[in-house]
């Protein structure tokens, strides 16, 4: 029996419908940014985000004395992120750009793989944002399925869309990368750009090194993504940089009944139990 989220736990059912939603919404007005669970308005808007100020080794040396603070931030993520998210069902992350117009083709192929997804079963989980995001969160939701967000504190972009019904908030991308593959049984990517490709090579990545297994890696959006297959089979592999197996790991099809047929595929192989961690690991001495 597909585990279930506590309602108690869900926000508030909310989301704005089809009738609501203006095809351009206007911008907001009063400065707003997203730093982790927090908003922030006005004169309390930063320029800079929380990976930006950690990852920046300028300046007097003694803001290294809060990296032990930092360390605790990072743990109360993972925490958050573990608590929220252990009793989701089986689900699937869709990736894509956030700057598709919602009168493009690819918003409605992930709208529609968001509806199906959600009619076999399967959360949908996003960056939360607009676009291709939105897209795949919309569709789930008027499918009547799961909907999932996970935002990432930016200069931009700071908003969940409306159709995410279960949202988080991250300031490092690290662990909201954790979260995105600990709690998906698959990705599918359509159409983006680097933060998009991070997100695919990432993944294929992690499924050639079998730190994820039964893991399908499908790209949606045949004529965007050929032209980047061709070049990784005449450049990597013609260099011998990959194995010819490795891009057997990809999937490029715009059919959303034959991605559905493929997680199904996947998940029906998949074992019903987790490994079992070694004593080493409980006791965080594993190397």
């Amino acid at each position: 029996m597909p585990a279930s989220i506590d309602p108690e736990r869900l926000p508030p059912h909310d989301r704005v419908r089809d009738d609501a939603v203006s095809p351009d919404p206007s911008p907001r007005t009063t400065p707003e940014k997203q730093r982790g669970p927090v908003t922030l308005r006005r004169g309390q808007v930063q320029g800079t985000t929380t990976d930006e100020r950690l990852l920046d080794s300028r300046g007097p040396s003694d803001w290294v004395h809060s990296d032990p603070w930092r360390v605790l931030r990072i743990q109360s993520e993972f925490v958050e992120g573990f608590g929220l998210l252990a009793e989701l069902p089986r689900a699937v992350t869709v990736f894509g750009s956030a700057r598709t117009p919602r009168d493009a083709p690819e918003y409605d192929l992930a709208r529609r793989l968001g509806a199906s997804l959600a009619d076999a079963g399967w959360a949908v989980i996003t960056g939360g944002g607009p676009g291709i995001m939105e897209a795949a969160n919309r569709g789930a939701g008027e499918g009547g399925g799961l909907s999932v967000g996970l935002g990432i504190e930016l200069p931009f972009e700071q908003h969940l869309n409306d159709w995410v019904d279960l949202g988080l908030s991250f300031r490092y991308f690290f662990v909201r990368k954790t979260m995105f593959v600990k709690y998906s049984q698959g990705f599918v990517i359509m159409p983006g750009g680097f933060g998009t490709m991070d997100e695919l090579f990432e993944a294929l990545t992690l499924v050639q090194t079998h730190k994820v297994n039964q893991f399908p890696v499908v790209l949606m959006g045949v004529e965007y993504w050929t032209g980047l297959l061709s070049w990784v089979r005449d450049n990597m592999l013609g260099h011998g940089y990959l194995s010819p197996g490795d891009l057997d790991l990809i999937t490029l099809t715009d059919d959303v009944d034959e991605v559905i047929a493929l997680l199904a595929a996947a998940d029906a192989s998949r074992p019903d139990t987790a490994p079992t961690a070694t004593g080493e690991e409980l006791l965080g001495e594993a190397p």
